[in-house]
């Protein structure tokens, strides 16, 4: 099933013969749904994609687009649309789970009625349900027993992987590399072989809830980072925001079982480079438009639009606080977007904490020289 090749280094590496899926259930038409979709048909796979809105599935079908979320990129023939659920899984033998991390619970639990037994589902959704405290995998698991189930995540903007532009994402799902396995004995390869092109590389893990953790936190700290570019600051702030709050990202993971290593991975710091650094990511130009003085209801020119990080700003620091985790950057953006806090006082608090060491080996703290005088004077800079 398996042999040994040597690397650079003569470390033993095995070579796994996965089988690729032949159908796949992409659920979800936003614009990363329809992106995996049209990686699925370009891998050689069978594709149908759900949707709720008649309109959108209509204009799939007959137009071969899907303007409302991917402008007028063009899908593949192949690509079929469905708004009926049970034909979208009818005959698959893989699913993409693909809506909001909110509507995970609610879709996984009617495919428990329809899904064909042994079917796997990969959740493609970020974020930690509010009540439950739980990551989408353990969400979906739990209305979904006897399926398998994985996560696929990365740094990736939809519409360049529509475009077919190269891409990397991590698939993780849960097995033992050290021992013996057989051609399909492990989900995230299956997975890998039926998504990779000559453009989509998927790199696979048996790290689920780091990658998860990692996927989750990444939004909330998007929406601080374009709230201080915003505000007026500019890369030193970033740059200091992203490493830290990559810092936060690992302790979270840590705590709930996963590994430091897979957050400095493509589904952690990978991720979270990009969506800390671009207008294309939903959670950084919402806190960019905050930060500018854009009244709520008239960010994105008030349209209705789908901000992860402000929901998993709360169950993320709900699950934190239930841990005894520290996350000082996820509690600045919670305070922001649902306590009603202004941006200028958060964000002077964040920064006028008391000095901490780096490595966190190094237990020490250090009263802040400036203090609450200091806070005085960075948001007066603010405001």
């Amino acid at each position: 099933m398996t042999k040994a090749i040597n690397n650079i280094a003569d470390k033993s590496i095995r070579v796994v013969l996965a089988r690729p899926f032949k159908s796949i259930a992409v659920l979800g038409a936003g614009s990363w749904g329809t992106a995996l979709a049209i990686t699925a048909v370009h891998a050689g796979r069978r594709v149908k994609l759900w949707g709720r809105r008649q309109d959108i599935v209509d204009e799939i079908n007959d137009t071969h687009r899907n303007t409302r979320y991917l402008g007028d990129i063009a899908l593949p023939e192949g690509l079929v649309a469905t708004s009926n659920l049970s034909d979208a899984v009818a005959g698959c033998d893989c699913v993409l789970l693909v809506t909001p991390s909110t509507s995970v619970r609610e879709v996984a639990r009617k495919l428990n009625a329809i899904l064909a037994p042994g079917i796997p589902v990969i959740v493609c959704a970020k974020g930690v349900e509010l009540d439950s405290g739980k990551l989408m995998t353990d969400v979906a698991g739990e209305e979904l027993p006897g399926h398998e189930t994985g996560v696929l995540s990365g740094p990736t903007f939809a519409d360049e992987t529509a475009k077919r532009l190269p891409t990397a994402v991590t698939i993780a799902s849960t097995f033992d590399h050290r021992e013996e396995f057989g051609d399909n004995d492990i989900l995230a390869a299956r997975v890998a072989v039926s998504l990779g092109t000559e453009t989509f590389r998927p790199f696979i893990s048996d790290d689920v809830i780091g990658v998860e953790t990692s996927g989750a936190v990444k939004n909330v700290l998007a929406l601080l980072c374009g709230m201080i570019q915003g505000a007026g600051f500019a890369a030193n702030t970033r740059a200091a925001l992203i490493t830290r709050g990559l810092d936060e990202m690992k302790n979270l993971a840590e705590v709930l079982g996963g590994r430091r290593e897979t957050v400095t991975g493509l589904s952690g710091i990978g991720d979270l480079m990009l969506t800390c650094s671009s207008t294309q990511s939903r959670n950084f130009s919402y806190g960019l438009q905050l930060g500018q003085g854009v009244a709520r209801d008239r960010i994105f020119d008030g349209r209705p639009v789908v901000v992860e990080g402000i929901a998993n700003a709360a169950s993320v620091m709900r699950l934190a606080k239930a841990k005894g985790v520290s996350m000082p950057i996820v509690e600045a953006v919670h305070a922001i977007v649902h306590e009603g806090r202004n941006l200028a006082e958060a964000f002077s608090l964040l920064w006028t904490r008391p000095l901490e060491a780096e490595p966190r080996a190094i237990a020490i703290e250090l009263p802040h020289p400036f203090g609450k005088e200091g806070a005085r004077r960075l948001a007066a800079l603010m405001t």
